[in-house]
């Protein structure tokens, strides 16, 4: 017999909303999870496919504990949270004090004290406005906004940087690499996909390194790697042909478009192409991973108007389909574009968020518009959830015959690889 407390025990369910359809029901996994993949393999067989990837696609917790990236939120938390003594690479009392009693600025107000970004739109501004000030006590208060703006610098950069997945934790990473090997077998005569992130972190690249998959992100060069927007207009193709000059193009190209910049970009002097590619390096220096004030307006300035501009670029097409993971419409600028593309009737929405969120997921929602989808709710077991990167990896993605060959080279690689020596592995 079976065991009665488990027998009333709830079924984890997830909703798949689809516009204004009568049946917004709660879908169990199994057949349910079965539908979704079954509606997504169509999609991801439209002709222009895009995603966009937030901060929660970096963010994994195994057994309670993150083995990536924070999201935002918690980011944000920490990092306002006062302490009733100082915490070196925080914000100092006494810096805080003034902000408060000088500018009428508390930190760790809601606002702030859910999104850095927020926080460091309001920074840059009073930075802007003190630096032109003539009053006499302007210089304290810049000095103590610039110390404060370093500091989130550093404390983002060493998020992005250190962490369970750098030292040894392969849990986000191989996600990643399943998300690019589902992704890149398109056909193809299908345009490439386009992957825009928010994120600064390096998984994308790292993944598809490992995989071996061709990508473009907009910077050219060998030696002195740097941005030139020109490089989204190429693609990849092998020559068939010598003699009557065919090419065809390559499979497992991907575009790959980083709109909020990366911990791996710099900026110099270099004229035309200032900003510079290299590998992350031991301090967040000159790093272009942070918010301007005013992000609307400041978006415009190179490289984030080219890269904003490719993202319209691609969406806003017709028969295009934009995939959205671990974003909850927290950028006014991304979200606009998105909201031109609902505007072309031939556009699809899908987001994998909590259904229950209000702002504008519950707008969307409110819409009853078709075209939008809406994946999201209690995952497959007790702890996880439907719009959770990785279930959207294990769960929704369609299967494809080739991951079977595909896990099978990977074994193969682990299993022949040679042993670490004792002392490498010490």
């Amino acid at each position: 017999m079976s065991d009665p407390e488990e027998a009333e025990k709830p079924k984890q369910t997830f909703q798949f909303i689809r516009g204004a359809e009568t049946d917004r029901r709660e879908y169990d996994w199994g057949d349910g999870a079965d539908v979704v993949r079954k509606a997504l393999a169509d999609s991801l067989n439209a002709k222009n496919v895009a995603f966009l990837l937030g901060a929660g696609c970096s963010s994994l917790r195994v057994e309670k504990a993150e083995v990536g990236i924070p999201t935002m939120a918690p980011l944000a938390s920490e990092f306002t949270e006062t302490h009733e003594l100082d915490v070196e690479g925080l914000p100092t009392g006494a810096e805080r004090q003034l902000l408060v009693d000088q500018l009428g600025i508390d930190i760790g107000a809601a606002e702030y004290a859910r999104n850095l970004e927020r926080l460091m739109e309001l920074l840059h501004s009073l930075r802007f406005s003190l630096g032109r000030s003539s009053r006499a006590d302007a210089k304290i208060q810049l000095a103590t906004v610039e110390s404060i703006i370093k500091k989130v610098q550093a404390f983002l950069w060493t998020k992005c940087t250190q962490g369970a997945f750098a030292n040894g934790d392969r849990s986000v990473l191989n996600l990643y690499e399943t998300f690019y090997r589902k992704l890149v077998l398109r056909d193809r005569s299908l345009p490439r996909p386009w992957v825009f992130t928010t994120n600064y972190d390096l998984f994308n690249e790292t993944a598809m390194d490992r995989l071996g998959l061709p990508y473009a992100n907009g910077f050219s060069g060998v030696v002195e790697r740097r941005f030139n927007p020109a490089t989204f207009r190429y693609a990849l193709a092998e020559q068939l042909d010598l003699t009557s000059r065919k090419w065809s193009a390559v499979d497992g190209f991907v575009y790959l478009c980083k709109i909020h910049g990366s911990i791996s970009w710099t900026e110099d002097d270099h004229g035309l192409y200032p900003i510079r590619e290299a590998a992350a390096s031991k301090e967040p220096g000159k790093v272009m991973i942070y918010p301007t004030p005013a992000k609307q307006n400041a978006s415009l300035g190179s490289p984030y108007a080219d890269l904003f501009r490719e993202f319209q670029s691609r969406v806003v097409r017709e028969q295009s389909v934009l995939f959205t993971m671990g974003y909850a419409f927290g950028d006014e600028h991304i979200n606009n574009i998105i909201y031109q593309a609902l505007t072309i009737p031939t556009f699809r929405l899908v987001i994998f968020v909590d259904p229950t969120l209000e702002g504008d997921i519950a707008k969307l929602k409110a819409l009853g518009d078709p075209r939008i989808w809406i994946i999201g709710g209690e995952g497959p077991a007790a702890g996880r959830k439907a719009h959770y990167f990785d279930t959207i990896i294990e769960q929704f993605l369609p299967q494809r015959p080739s991951e079977r060959i595909d896990d099978a080279v990977r074994k193969v690689l682990e299993a022949m690889s040679p042993p670490q020596k004792a002392e490498e592995a010490e």
